[in-house]
């Protein structure tokens, strides 16, 4: 289908800055060779003790529940409360995120709560309308509700209602929301400063669906657009049926809102019934003006150290959500991790106490995770927000050079001295484009770019030429598209590909049914793959510039003024060098920079800008705007320097004495060597990219 290409063999032929021999060995040999720890803003080592007690928050609202050890996530959807005794409400219930942890009064004070805003809505008609009006739009509901229950349901021409010009804007908006929800079945519509009331037709179909009770009190919650509240509609054993209530709810509203099922807590029918419940997406909340303060009292936020061993991040943090009850996009934290090392990292974890991320320790121990420096904290982590990474290696069977008779030890030592002093190129690490040979995560994110979703999807689910239980269920979808039959197949702890699949099982393999599987995955996990394909341009275009110009500072290039920077920097820092610029030799190589693809960047003025246009011609890029307004992602882009430096630097060379030389078979007399070394890298640098120009090795 596609290339059967790894990246390994392309990135192997990307060129160095420095000239020595280098040599050869063995990195990640055990995961234990390979220790990862981040370093905060403050330059701390997160896995450093902090003195802090785990904060007692008497306010924090009930933490959420799993319904059942096999409730399956989605990425798609926000994490729910348990749902309440469908004995007390058999029909649509609406929430408060924690109404069903209240006690009898409390509801009892709720429901007179709802009461008593539907006399607000009737108070403010009866104060904006005069007599007259109002009698006539009461008529107007009930002429459209009559239709509809009669046998003859047709308008014809949509009837319409004016409630006449209302001048003064305040007005209106109350008119608008007091109408909506006193009659949910009718919609308002702005004409100037008229105020034009018509049949809601989305109510109507939905009633074809749901009792018009459930239809009533749904639209009503969709209006009120209530912070933290939930809408369950009756509980359902009919699959079909659900899926019909899915797909109604996410087509007319999925902007607004986002649908998961749960089974009933307490059911003793072998085919248990099922509810679909339904709640605002967070964005929403965010384009509705809320005081910050409001906000901050309501959602928590507990900060911690995640440890882990041979595990890929995005499964780990699958597994927390499990058992903490969330979803993976309540997870922030600043940067990726290596799998097969082991890697202290920073977390934040929205809707989870200190106590209830503690209480699951013993249980992420089986996984090779551990949690340190538990706490709470006012907000989440965004992508970069650390100083860097310390990294502790063991690089194993070190060897010279073939055909190199030096000594190994004096290559060692002239090879880490020569990128201490010179640097290395900072190209972005293999690990960033998938372990694959068939399909790597850039080829995905250049069908995303190209609005391609089906292929997308299909090049996310490529098998791999493996017999293992995860490659047999791709093969399976391969060759039949069927993504119920694959479910099935796919191992449980597979989050990404098993949420992938339930909502291509939902929404269909069709062009939008792709877009609606891509919505599965959270934003930064999209976004991901289209920043996988920038990155491997990225590398090309440095590999380039590098032959092309060496490390002389050329006209064209471009420098960034402010060498205390990352990779996020305007515009207004980046220097295009001048004739004269470049004849004065006014700048030195490792303040050159590259653009990362983007629609907010410029190309250099050079052989190295005309690449870049003649690769984005080849790839069928050259009128790309870098935007997937259908997925919902911008991609700015920015800028990143050519070389980079390591800090910290320590290493020695000692003899492992684990080796039994004799059963290798050697001729040497001395046990093989090994290099320890331990270095600081600055945020989004590669320890094997800076190993591999040590080396002059590919590890």
């Amino acid at each position: 289908m596609e290339e059967d290409t790894d990246y390994r063999t392309q990135f192997s032929s990307l060129c160095f800055i420095n000239d020595h021999v280098g040599f050869c060995g063995t990195i990640k040999s055990s995961p234990s060779d390979f220790i990862v720890i981040e370093i905060d803003e403050q330059s701390q080592l997160v896995n450093k003790t902090i003195d802090e007690p785990i904060c007692e928050m008497s306010e924090i609202q009930p933490e959420t529940k799993n319904f059942s050890k096999k409730t399956k996530l989605d990425l798609q959807n926000l994490s729910f409360e348990d749902g309440s005794n469908p004995e007390i409400n058999t029909l649509a219930r609406y929430s408060n995120g924690n109404q069903n942890n209240q006690s009898d009064a409390e509801k009892e004070d709720t429901i007179n709560d709802g009461i008593s805003r539907c006399e607000e809505k009737a108070d403010v008609l009866n104060s904006f309308l005069d007599e007259k009006t109002n009698e006539l739009l009461n008529n107007f509901a009930c002429d459209i509700k009559e239709k509809w229950h009669s046998k003859t349901e047709s308008f014809g021409s949509a009837p319409e209602f004016s409630l006449g010009s209302i001048l003064d804007k305040n007005q209106r908006a109350s008119l608008h929301s007091a109408i909506r929800q006193k009659f949910p079945f009718l919609i308002t519509v702005g004409k100037n400063s008229e105020i034009v009331v018509k049949p809601n037709l989305e109510y109507r179909e939905l009633c074809h669906l749901v009792s018009e009770k459930e239809a009533f009190d749904f639209f009503k919650y969709l209006d009120a657009k209530k912070e933290n509240s939930k809408f369950t509609f009756k509980p359902d054993a009919n699959k079909d049926h659900r899926k019909a209530v899915h797909h109604f709810v996410n087509k007319k509203f999925g902007n607004l809102v986002e649908t998961k099922s749960f089974p009933e807590l307490n059911y003793n029918a072998g085919t248990p019934n099922v509810a679909i419940t339904v709640r605002f997406r967070e964005k929403a909340h965010k384009r509705r003006k809320k005081p910050l303060e409001s906000q901050k009292r309501k959602v928590t936020y507990t900060a911690f150290t995640l440890r882990k061993e041979n595990l890929e991040m995005f499964e780990a943090i699958g597994f927390l959500a499990i058992k903490l009850g969330v979803i993976p996009s309540d997870f922030s934290y600043a940067g990726l991790k290596d799998k097969k090392a082991v890697t202290y990292q920073a977390m934040v974890v929205r809707k989870v106490t200190p106590e209830r991320l503690k209480n699951i320790e013993k249980e992420i121990e089986k996984k090779r995770m551990n949690v340190l420096n538990i706490r709470s904290v006012d907000d989440s982590l965004r992508l970069g927000q650390l100083k860097g990474n310390h990294f502790d290696i063991i690089i194993r069977n070190l060897k010279s050079q073939i055909n190199d008779s030096a000594n190994l030890r004096e290559r060692i030592v002239e090879a880490i001295e020569n990128v201490k002093n010179k640097g290395f190129v900072n190209y972005y690490g293999p690990q960033r484009f998938g372990k694959g040979k068939k399909v790597h995560t850039d080829q995905i994110g250049l069908a995303l770019l190209k609005s391609e979703m089906v292929k997308a999807i299909k090049l996310f689910l490529i098998p791999e030429d493996l017999d293992d239980p995860v490659n047999r269920a791709k093969k399976y979808f391969f060759q039949t598209e069927d993504a119920k039959g694959t479910l099935s197949l796919m191992p449980e702890f597979k989050v990404r590909e098993r949420a992938l699949l339930e909502s291509l099982h939902r929404f269909g393999m069709t062009e939008e049914g792709c877009i609606q599987a891509w919505f599965s995955f959270p934003h930064s996990m999209r976004i991901f793959y289209i920043h996988a394909y920038s990155s491997k341009i990225w590398n090309e275009a440095v590999s380039y510039r590098l032959a092309t110009y060496g490390s002389r500072v050329v006209e064209g290039d471009l420098v960034c003024l402010d060498e205390h920077v990352n990779e996020n920097f305007s515009n207004s820092k980046v220097h295009l060098v001048t004739e004269e610029e470049e004849s004065a030799n006014t700048y030195a190589i490792h303040q050159v920079v590259l653009p990362v693809l983007g629609y907010n960047i410029q190309y250099p003025k050079n052989k190295v800008g005309q690449w870049y246009h003649e690769i984005l011609s080849r790839d069928g890029l050259q009128t790309c705007r870098f935007k997937v307004p259908i997925l919902k992602l911008n991609v700015p882009g920015c800028y990143r320097q050519i070389l980079k430096h390591l800090h910290n630097l320590s290493y020695q060379l000692m003899e492992d004495h684990d080796v039994d030389i004799k059963a290798e078979g050697s001729l040497v007399d001395t046990a093989p060597l090994s290099l320890l070394i331990s270095f600081d890298l600055d945020a989004s640098c590669y320890a094997t990219v800076c190993l591999r120009e040590i080396m002059k090795h590919d590890v």
